[in-house]
């Protein structure tokens, strides 16, 4: 029940998510109906292909598919004033679809016993690769390896479960809950990873220390 829940949280705030960045691109239908789907999916596809699961699984959920389908219709649809409001909660939507599906992945490899690692790229993929694949549609830098620390949410989550410091439905949902804060939080301050040293920039304080 968790398992597919999860899984319905985060087709709805990817598929959302999805379509907001398609409209905001000035995607014609088509395309904002490819790019709903691209990102409700993608990671699901990607973590497929990296753990040896049948695709196969991904084909067979017609009930999310369908949800996905209305739920764009609903967004083309809604006047344009609407539209402007719910842009500006593109970040947590994603949010939300990176907390639920980084914890729905993670379970996946762990009800087939993948092995630590694998459930941890499994959280990861499942969580960050749909909004990858998003961004790389809609011609912009993914997220996944610059922005506001995006994809270490979704291995952290992983790690977790893996480490089996998070069962049952509580802990599950208290998890989603702090990965979508974190999120956020990350945001709003501007947390980054740290881009390497930059060895010319330090050389050139170097030397003008020495001056």
């Amino acid at each position: 029940m968790t398992w597919e829940i999860l899984n319905i949280i985060g087709t709805l705030a990817f598929v959302i998510s999805g379509a907001l960045v398609a409209i905001e691109e000035k995607y014609d239908i088509l395309g904002v109906y490819v790019l709903g789907f691209i990102t409700a999916f993608g990671g699901g596809l990607i973590r497929n292909l990296l753990i040896d699961i049948p695709i196969r699984t991904i084909w067979e959920q017609d009930f999310l598919f369908g949800i996905a389908f209305l739920v764009i219709t609903v967004v083309l649809i809604i006047p344009s004033k609407w539209i402007l409001q719910w842009q500006k909660w593109i970040v947590f939507f994603d949010a939300i679809g990176l907390g639920a599906f980084a914890i729905q992945g993670a379970n996946f490899a762990v009800s087939i016993k993948a092995p630590f690692i694998a459930i941890v790229i499994a959280s990861t993929m499942t969580g960050a690769g749909g909004g990858m694949l998003r961004d790389v549609f809609a011609g912009r830098k993914p997220m996944i390896f610059h922005s506001d620390i995006y994809a270490l949410w979704a291995a952290l989550a992983g790690m977790a479960i893996g480490l089996n410091i998070v069962n049952g439905p509580y802990m599950t949902f208290f998890l989603l809950m702090l990965i979508v804060i974190c999120r956020m939080l990350s945001v709003y301050y501007a947390w980054n990873l740290p881009q390497g040293i930059k060895w010319n920039d330090q050389q050139s304080m170097n030397n003008k220390r020495d001056a």
